[in-house]
């Protein structure tokens, strides 16, 4: 199914501050909370990976989902359930270890161990994957990626399946387009409410805008933004 199309220009670019402070104004302003969001990000990651890179003949199809314990690796890890749901083999791998998890990010997690899919706090041990979903570390990035979280980015640099970012692409700065060593070489990137100053880059691949309940007067209640309903076509759009 081909996403319906935005122009860039046409809609405004935050940067991380703004991104921040949209997450507080939504929690606390709006009293949508973070779990509510986590969910329409997991969803629109798990739908544009059936949709644009699984293809037909879906069943047995491999995905191997690369998460974080932040909240980037919860929408990740909400994507995982919702492809394990439609009958994919979804196998996932912990850029931590499960007990330091906490919040939200836990509570995903424990309903993808409840659910029995397949679990890993390593590398992947095979590289048959039809297609690699990031949600390594999103945003909150902070200087060169490290540890496990580095290995799971050169694993996933050096395979041949697409892979597919969620918000930005682990290791590249969502602000200033700085991209760290190492940092994931993206077929394609889903960022989540508004674009990315930082996603003018290579590495981001195919840029995509997921809906993720934004109410369009917050941005300018709080950022001084103008923003349609830039969504009304479509809760993912790829911008052009």
């Amino acid at each position: 199914m081909k996403s319906p199309e935005l122009r860039r220009e046409n809609v405004p670019e935050l940067s991380t501050e703004q991104m921040i402070e949209v997450d507080r104004a939504m929690i606390e302003d709006y009293g949508i909370e973070l779990i509510q969001m986590m969910e329409n990000a997991g969803r629109a990651l798990a739908t544009l990976a059936r949709d644009q890179f699984l293809g037909e003949g879906r069943k047995g199809k491999r995905v191997t989902v690369l998460a974080g314990r932040g909240g980037n690796g919860g929408g990740a890890i909400v994507a995982a359930r919702r492809l394990a749901t439609w009958g994919f083999d979804v196998h996932v791998s912990l850029a931590r270890d499960p007990n330091t998890f906490s919040g939200v990010p836990a509570q995903q997690l424990a309903i993808l161990q409840a659910m029995g899919v397949k679990l890993q706090t390593s590398i992947p041990e095979k590289s048959n994957s039809d297609v690699v979903l990031d949600g390594i570390i999103g945003y909150s990035l902070s200087g060169a990626p490290k540890g496990r979280a580095a290995d799971l980015i050169r694993w996933a640099n050096a395979q041949s399946a697409p892979v597919v970012s969620l918000d930005a692409p682990s290791g590249v700065d969502a602000t200033n387009a700085t991209a760290y060593d190492p940092s994931i070489r993206a077929t394609a990137t889903l960022t989540l409410a508004l674009p990315k100053a930082g996603l003018n880059h290579p590495q981001v691949g195919s840029l995509y805008l997921a809906d993720i309940s934004v109410p369009p007067e917050l941005y300018a209640r709080f950022l001084g933004l103008t923003v349609g309903p830039i969504f009304s076509d479509g809760d993912i759009l790829k911008l052009n």
